[in-house]
């Protein structure tokens, strides 16, 4: 998947992509060509050229893919996207590790805490604006809420939080083919390190004073990094299919001494209406994360899982179902609301490492024209 993410920027990068040919990308996105249409599945762009068009439920991807369609000149989107995930249990690869085997001192990894679960929530408002038919820029701020439950080796248990502002992603996506009901969007994301990497909390072993949480539970990364990714669309009259590839490259070294590891995913889904306001979907991602280069001198590898640097690497795929609403007319034109739900269906991970259990995200989108 590494020389995927090579390709990719090539694949973007190239000056032949963004030739004005006939035929060439044109989605007809406006709010025009909406309130103009009357909406069914059988709804084709008003020129009658059949370009991929998003003027139906599932003429957005499910809410949990990014970067996924673009609008015409002058158009804006507001959004906002809650996730919640829960993870619990460990594994050491694809073997299930217990809690008491992780603290056991005859045991294989003799660390004196371990971890329970973790849940995870974000709160994301994002923005997106067309200053061109060809580029969509896009901005996307997090809010993580973070919770996880340890035990030690004694037997007592404890929790530590930490909440916040995340990194900040500036993005842009452009428009590199249309034709035949297929399409094609080129993504490149810049990460700027807006979240903390030095959250604290109170731990047994640090009461009553704070002290440093490891990797999983800060906020941030600290560096800067790139996103690119690619994307390809496609529909027929009552079906459409999308594909999504990219990674998140990170680059330097932060000023706690580490990097994170580079993430690499690709993700495929479906998706047909149900009625002219609602479409279902089912999607599946495999992901892959690197471990992290380097470490953070004030945390102790040896005492929790969490706190060593080479066990932060993984492979999973998951497998999730969701819904998207698209109100087409009235005065809730242009408003859409997405929810999904996934369960891994496998995973391999450098253990002992918590897995993840199940995950939740829902959105809300709203378009309008800005200026022509």
């Amino acid at each position: 998947m590494k020389y995927l993410t090579l390709l990719l920027i090539i694949f973007i990068s190239s000056p032949a992509l963004w030739a004005d040919e006939p035929g060439d990308f044109d989605l007809k996105l406006s709010l025009k060509n909406v309130s103009k249409t009357n909406y069914s599945p059988l709804h084709r762009s008003d020129d009658g050229k059949g370009y991929w068009t998003s003027a139906r439920p599932d003429g957005h991807a499910p809410i949990g893919v990014m970067g996924d369609h673009v609008h015409s000149k002058g158009e804006m989107m507001f959004s906002y996207r809650f996730m919640n995930m829960y993870m619990s249990g460990m594994l050491d690869g694809t073997d299930e590790v217990l809690e008491e085997t992780v603290v056991t001192p005859s045991g294989p990894y003799y660390y004196t805490v371990t971890p329970k679960n973790m849940t995870t929530q974000m709160h994301m408002l994002g923005i997106m604006y067309a200053p061109s038919n060809y580029v969509t820029i896009t901005a996307m701020v997090p809010y993580l809420i973070k919770s996880m439950d340890h035990t030690t080796r004694s037997g007592v248990n404890f929790t530590t939080e930490s909440n916040g502002l995340g990194d900040i992603t500036l993005s842009g996506i452009f428009k590199l083919y249309n034709k035949n009901r297929n399409a094609i969007l080129g993504n490149l994301g810049v990460i700027f390190p807006s979240g903390k990497i030095d959250a604290m909390d109170v731990t047994p072993a640090s009461s009553p004073n704070e002290t440093i949480l490891p990797y999983p539970m800060q906020l941030g990364s600290g560096t800067f990094g790139i996103m690119p990714a690619i994307t390809y669309l496609g529909q027929t009259k009552g079906f459409s299919w999308g594909v999504q590839s990219g990674a998140t490259i990170r680059f330097g070294e932060n000023n706690r001494d580490y990097r994170l590891g580079n993430k690499y995913y690709g993700t495929i889904w479906a998706a047909a209406p149900i009625a002219q306001w609602i479409s279902a979907s089912f999607r599946v991602t495999g992901n892959r994360v690197d471990n992290i280069t380097g470490a953070d001198t004030t945390l102790n590898a040896n005492m929790v899982p969490t706190a060593n640097p080479n066990l932060q690497a993984g492979t999973r795929v998951d497998a999730a179902f969701g819904f998207n609403l698209y109100s087409y007319t009235g005065g809730t034109r242009n408003l859409r609301f997405g929810i999904e739900g996934s369960s891994p269906i496998y995973q391999n991970l450098d253990g002992p490492q918590l897995k993840a259990s199940w995950s939740v995200t829902a959105g809300i989108q709203y378009s309008f024209t800005l200026h022509k």
